[in-house]
């Protein structure tokens, strides 16, 4: 730290008390200044002869309080008229980056010009302040500081505006030409200190970071450190991702549980200017603060009950930069009152927000984005990584007991256009919610399920779905299918459409059948499969499988689509009739004859229907 010593004598001022100064010395004191609550008996002369305000006052006073003055407003208070008065008498003095500007405000104050006498105090504090402390990295920092409680004075005197040009100066210089211990708080590396194993004695030149000052300025009250980021900014000298790096550190630093999505309940004003400030101070360029830092901010304006315009900024730069979000980033609470665990209409709104800027992202800009950029980041790729992590975001929904179907299913709807390699984790969020929400009903179940491709399920997802009691019969059906078919092809790495009969068939029509077959066939293929269903539904498909071998051998596609159709249906009969009966039995309806068939009779009419159709 720089500092300046003035003045030769040795210190005479004594202390009787907290409220009284005085200057020890055989001549008696012919004055008393009141400074707020302290009073100082000095002599007339050395403080008249360098302070033009203080001639006035004693001009100006009545004889009888001639010898006593008031001057309660003197900015610094009875520290900075002490030093004032030490530097009068020729006092040793010393003045640092702490108390320079206190002294510099009350020699105003006191009108110390060059003009009442030749070397006053107001020159040789500028010449220090020039010199020494607007050199120095630290110290412009804590005279910038001290500024705060020295309004207006110091800003009228321009120490605020010099000191954040200072700073903002020094903060935008190349790094190579920065020779100062350039933060408080870095810890010093290994090779620095000397204890580095590799280290060999030579001392060898440390690269500084780009972001060498941003640690600094956290120590700034808000209002300081948007000045300094605005100098910075203005000066156009470094980059958006180093503004953002500082705002990110700041944020850090200054708001308590900002990286748990966590804020402290007191002081919410305070708290609330902070995170509006540091949105208002991001830089306008894409990209230079993360997708995490965004949405942990917009967190936090939510809690703080931020104005409608910061965050509404801050869900447009979301939404452009959504592709590098992660799912936990996403999981924002719900206000309170809320039935909901998360927030899900926010993502929902983000999500929709993305997709609408995608769209309308001009051809050519689109293409020049695409041969410019990583290929990760391409409009498409872009797409695909919102898919893949809306899937993971529905899967930890999914386990709100309160969540509705409607929120799950338009938030799947909005990327359910994004054509996506695999439906694996999409099932994943599907399963969990049949699973958290069991009491819901077979529209809403059959509602859930379209959102999936079951051509897009891996063999591992295919074999927990098969082996699913919550999905309706269409869907393992459909699993199952896909499934078989996929171990016929040779490469295995495409999977055949359902055959045309099999497609009808699962979509619920009913060739050659009445209106009301039709229907119970429907409710049918949207009812959970038991454990017995999914097992004959295996062998039925197991028996596909040989059929296709026996395509290969010169069998007709039609033929083997014919036979599919034929054992789908079969088996879905079989569960109609076995409804039917249930229903019979339960209304009374049914013949002493008909009771009479055991439930064996009942379960082999797959098998039955299986021999019929080889033959």
């Amino acid at each position: 730290m720089k500092f300046m010593k003035l003045g030769s004598k040795p210190d005479s001022f004594q202390t009787d008390g907290d409220h009284i100064r005085y200057v020890a010395t055989e001549l008696a004191t012919d004055i008393v200044v009141n400074v707020g609550d302290v009073k100082f008996y000095c002599h007339k002369f050395p403080l008249l002869s360098k302070s033009a305000r203080l001639q006035k006052l004693v001009a100006t006073s009545n004889d009888e309080n001639g010898d006593e003055l008031h001057i309660q407003d003197i900015p610094g208070g009875p520290g900075a008229f002490e030093i004032c008065a030490k530097f009068c008498y020729g006092m040793t003095v010393t003045l640092n980056a702490y108390n320079v500007v206190a002294a510099r405000c009350a020699a105003e104050y006191l009108e110390m010009y060059e003009t009442v006498e030749k070397g006053n105090l107001i020159y040789k504090i500028d010449v220090f302040l020039n010199s020494s402390i607007f050199r120095s990295w630290k110290d412009s920092i804590t005279v910038l500081q001290s500024t705060k409680s020295l309004l207006p004075w110091s800003e009228e005197l321009k120490v605020v505006s010099r000191s954040l040009d200072s700073i903002a100066s020094k903060a935008s210089i190349d790094t190579s030409m920065v020779e100062w211990s350039y933060t408080y708080n870095r810890k010093k590396l290994p090779s620095e200190n000397g204890n580095s194993p590799q280290w060999n004695g030579v001392r060898k030149q440390q690269t500084v970071p780009k972001d060498w000052w941003v640690e600094d300025l956290c120590e700034l009250r808000i209002d300081l450190f948007k000045r300094v980021i605005t100098t910075i900014k203005t000066k156009g000298r470094v980059s958006g991702d180093v503004i953002g790096e500082a705002l990110n550190a700041y944020t850090m630093r200054r708001l308590p549980g900002f990286s748990k999505g966590m804020i402290p309940n007191n002081d919410i004003i305070k708290y609330r200017s902070l995170v509006e400030t540091i949105v208002w101070l991001l830089p306008a360029e894409k990209g230079t603060v993360s997708c995490s830092f965004l949405l942990r901010l917009l967190r936090a304006a939510i809690l703080l009950d931020c104005g409608e315009t910061e965050r509404n900024e801050l869900m447009r730069r979301i939404s452009q930069q959504l592709p590098e979000a992660t799912m936990t980033d996403l999981l924002i609470r719900a206000p309170a009152g809320e039935a909901t665990i998360y927030d899900v209409d926010i993502v929902h709104n983000l999500v929709a927000s993305f997709m609408t800027h995608i769209s309308q992202t001009d051809p050519v800009k689109k293409e020049f984005l695409e041969s410019t950029r990583s290929p990760k980041f391409g409009p498409d790729a872009s797409k695909v990584l919102v898919a893949k992590l809306i899937d993971g975001y529905l899967a930890e929904i999914a386990r709100d007991p309160n969540l509705p179907v409607s929120k799950f299913v338009n938030l799947a709807e909005i990327v359910s256009s994004v054509s996506r390699p695999s439906h694996d984790g999409l099932y994943r969020g599907i399963d969990m919610y049949l699973k958290e929400h069991p009491g819901i009903s077979k529209s809403e179940r059959k509602r859930i399920c379209r959102l999936m491709d079951c051509k897009k399920l891996s063999a591992k997802a295919c074999m927990h779905a098969v082996q699913n009691e919550r999905l309706p019969l269409r869907v393992v059906v459909q699993v199952l299918f896909f499934e078989q078919a996929r171990a016929t092809t040779s490469s295995g790495s495409s999977t055949p459409d359902l055959p045309g009969s099999v497609r009808a068939l699962l979509s619920g029509g009913s060739h050659g059948s009445s209106r009301s077959t039709t229907t119970n066939t429907e409710e049918d293929w949207d009812s959970v499969p038991t454990a017995e269903d999914i097992k004959a539904l295996k062998g039925e498909l197991t028996t596909l499988r040989l059929s296709g071998e026996t395509n290969r051998n010169g069998m007709a596609k039609t033929d083997i689509e014919r036979v599919a159709a034929s054992r789908m249906k079969g088996l879905a009969m079989s569960k109609i009739f076995s409804k039917l009966k249930s229903s019979k039995e339960r209304n009374g309806e049914i013949s002493s004859s008909d009771t009479s068939e055991s439930p064996e009779e009942t379960k082999s009419t797959p098998s039955v229907s299986r021999k019929h159709s080889l033959s």
